[in-house]
């Protein structure tokens, strides 16, 4: 029963939440956040919250990476990509140099300073992608350019985490070898995607599995064609699927689950065969899918996805007297990154994405967002390696709090000029 009266709680504080952002204006996002700060902090949740509300949590994130994956459009994510390599590079190695530097002046450790610089790297891509949404936003080039940027950025620090962790703790050295097996599991990964795109899901396969009896010219829409009433339940079996895939690959989950939804097509749903097994369509596959979407979005954005924010907030554990002597460390080193973040991600997507002015601006807030990495890094680094100091680690933890309200607050306040042009 415990579980379940911290999870009635969570969905108590993810009600007001939504009430919040109505009277301000703003997006849920902030205010989850904010609900899962005040709840462990006055008591009514737990500092841990158990394995129950962690995979809840898991999922929820999983639900939507994939809903907002299942908006995109595959050619659009593709030349997106082209576009953010520079947008990944320089707003990744900045606030990483701007971090370990400022790291490096306070405590003067090198190992801790690595780790500091390290968790300031990666973007939260699902905070950024989630404020966008809720002010209309995430279907602009300027999503795509922060969510395939943010990819990007999030295999580079995989790989930097298989070498720093090692080099600050003082365990053996690392080698090439292991490096480049990182890197050829992320690129393993996304082959999986390319060959689940384009010849699994496709009605009609063109590649190779084209010539394998019984294969050849079965996809996707067959399966919809004979799970008709369960068709939500085979997507989201696939989702997961993809999301195992990812994971076993290095990847974090919810990547996977964004690609899972990105691949999946309308058509697939509108192109179902209408003679298999019997089975007869009725025109009735579009609005089929808009049902599902319709499902998905309330599942992912409602009462399952909120509950991920909500235990991301309650990951700040208010120590007042550790605060207080913490805050001039919070101030530069928040400051700071903001600065640098929006100057370095913004000045690439102008110029080496081709990015217009607003959009450059609004790719450069989208990438202040620091949760599901860098809070992984602290884990490993404070919890099982005891490399952070308790200073350090409280003034990553309350500069990754206000980095991560800055994005719906920075998302909400430059809309306007965004929209105009």
């Amino acid at each position: 029963m415990h579980t379940l009266e911290n999870l009635t709680i969570i969905w108590m504080g993810v009600l007001l939440a939504h009430f919040m952002a109505r009277a301000t204006r703003l997006t849920p996002v902030l205010f989850y956040l904010f609900m899962g700060a005040v709840y462990v902090n006055t008591g009514l949740l737990p500092v841990e919250p158990g394995e129950f509300i962690r995979v809840f949590a898991e999922v929820g994130i999983i639900l939507i990476m994939f809903a907002l994956g299942f908006e995109e459009s595959t050619d659009n994510f593709v030349t997106g990509l082209k576009r953010s390599w520079g947008i990944a590079f320089f707003g990744g190695v900045s606030p990483f140099l701007t971090a370990y530097l400022l790291a490096l002046y306070f405590w003067g450790d090198g190992n801790m300073a690595l780790v500091v610089g390290l968790a300031m790297a990666a973007t939260a891509v699902s905070l950024t992608l989630m404020s966008l949404k809720s002010e209309g936003l995430n279907k602009t080039p300027a999503a795509t350019g922060i969510m395939t940027s943010a990819l990007l950025d999030d295999i580079a620090s995989l790989a930097m985490v298989a070498i720093i962790i090692p080099i600050a703790s003082g365990a053996a050295a690392v080698g090439i070898a292991s490096v480049g097996f990182i890197v050829i599991k992320a690129l393993g990964f996304f082959a999986v995607v390319t060959v689940l795109s384009m010849w699994v899901l496709p009605t009609e396969a063109k590649g190779p599995l084209y010539f394998i009896p019984g294969l050849g010219r079965f996809g996707i829409s067959h399966i919809f064609a004979l799970t008709r009433g369960q068709r939500t339940l085979v997507i989201l079996i696939f989702v997961m699927l993809v999301a195992i895939c990812s994971h076993a690959l290095g990847l974090h989950p919810a990547i996977g689950a964004y690609m899972a939804g990105l691949i999946l097509r309308e058509e697939y749903f509108r192109n179902a065969p209408t003679a298999i097994a019997g089975v007869e369509e009725n025109g009735d596959a579009p609005e089929d899918f808009k049902s599902i979407k319709r499902l998905i979005d309330n599942v992912a954005f409602v009462w399952i996805g909120p509950v991920f924010f909500v235990d991301l907030g309650a990951k700040i554990i208010f120590d007042w007297d550790l605060l207080v002597s913490v805050v001039p460390f919070v101030v530069a080193l928040t400051s700071t990154l903001i600065v640098v973040q929006i100057l370095s991600a913004g000045l690439a997507a102008r110029y080496t994405g081709g990015f217009n002015f607003q959009e450059s601006v609004m790719i450069g807030l989208g990438m202040l967002g620091r949760a599901e990495l860098a809070f992984v890094v602290m884990n490993i680094a404070y919890v099982q390696n005891d490399i952070l100091n308790d200073a350090a680690f409280y003034t990553l933890m309350v500069t990754a709090f206000f980095m991560n309200i800055s994005v719906p607050l920075g998302i909400r306040l430059w809309k306007p000029y965004f929209v105009k042009k």
